[in-house]
C-alpha cells in the first residue's frame, strides 16, 4: 500500500470513529436513563446493534464484491464500528469460522475470547488495584 493510499484509510477510519464514538455515548446514555443501570442493558443494545449493523455491512461488501481495505469497510466497520462497538468484528469472525465449516474452530475462538477477555479484566483490574495500594492512592 502506498502513502497516499494509507493517509486516504486512515482518514476513512478516522472520519468513520468521529461519527461512531459519540454515537456509542449518546446510545448507552439513553438507554441507561430509560432502562437504569442495574443490568448493562446500554453495552448489551450497544454490542447486538453494532454486530446487527456489522452483518448488514458485511451483506452489502460481499454482494459488491468489497474487501477489507474498500473505503466503504474502512469507514464503516472499520472506523465507525470499531469505535461504536468492538464486539462486532468478534461476532462476524466468528460467524466466518462457523460459515467456513469450522464449528469447533468457532467455538473455541467464542469460548477463548470469552474466558481470555474476562481474564484479562480481572488481571488489569487486580494489578491496578495492587499497584495503587502500593501507591497509596
Amino acid at each position: 500500500m502506498h502513502f497516499p493510499e494509507l493517509l486516504t484509510g486512515a482518514a476513512l477510519v478516522t472520519l468513520g470513529a468521529s461519527v461512531g464514538t459519540p454515537a456509542r455515548f449518546f446510545v448507552s446514555g439513553f438507554v441507561a436513563r430509560r432502562i437504569g443501570e442495574t443490568f448493562p442493558w446500554n453495552t448489551l443494545v450497544i454490542n447486538v446493534s453494532g454486530c446487527l449493523l456489522m452483518g448488514i455491512g458485511a451483506a452489502y461488501a460481499r454482494v459488491h464484491g468489497l474487501s477489507g481495505n474498500s473505503h466503504f469497510w474502512l469507514l464503516f466497520a472499520t472506523g465507525f464500528l470499531g469505535s461504536y462497538t468492538t464486539v462486532s468484528s468478534f461476532a462476524l469472525q466468528a460467524l466466518a469460522l462457523a460459515r467456513d465449516g469450522e464449528s469447533r474452530l468457532a467455538l473455541g475462538y467464542i469460548a477463548l475470547s470469552v474466558v481470555l477477555c474476562l481474564g484479562a479484566v480481572f488481571a488489569g483490574s487486580a494489578t491496578a488495584a495492587i499497584i495503587l495500594a502500593a501507591a497509596g492512592s
